[in-house]
């Protein structure tokens, strides 16, 4: 059995994040020691860091609870774990095209700028402003 700050130097997580977790319900309550010390499993580590690579991949932390749940569900197929993928692939696209028309729309008022004009000349301030008022 390990203790808590085991278990997050394993991990590579610090221990208010363990603690997280658990009230989370992602990874289960510990047993304690006499002393009131949590005391988990090796198989936490790997818990853990199954968390911490579905976040790498963009899952929200409810995301992974359902994914957590589905791994665990007896008789769950792929099939649900690919539709939580597929979502999570759908919404990163509308992300980068997000950031594309941001980026797009950035784009020609940094060509405009004149950087020795003087502030109230600012294309960028003043497409801003302009936002603003309408």
């Amino acid at each position: 059995m390990l203790r808590i700050g085991e278990i997050a130097k394993l991990s590579g997580v610090c221990v208010e994040t363990l603690r997280f977790y658990e009230r989370e319900g992602l990874i289960p309550k510990p047993a304690r020691s006499q002393s009131g010390y949590r005391q988990y499993s090796e198989t936490a580590v790997k818990q853990i860091q199954f968390i911490q690579h579905a976040k790498a991949l963009g899952f929200s932390l409810k995301d992974i609870g359902e994914l957590i749940t589905l791994k665990t569900k007896p008789g769950t197929t792929c099939k649900g774990i690919r539709t939580k993928a597929q979502a999570k692939i759908d919404e990163i696209q509308q992300k980068i095209d997000a950031l594309e028309e941001m980026k797009t729309a950035l784009s020609p008022l940094i060509d405009q700028c004149q950087s020795g004009n003087p502030i109230n000349e600012c294309p960028i301030l003043n497409v801003m402003e302009e936002d603003l008022n309408q």
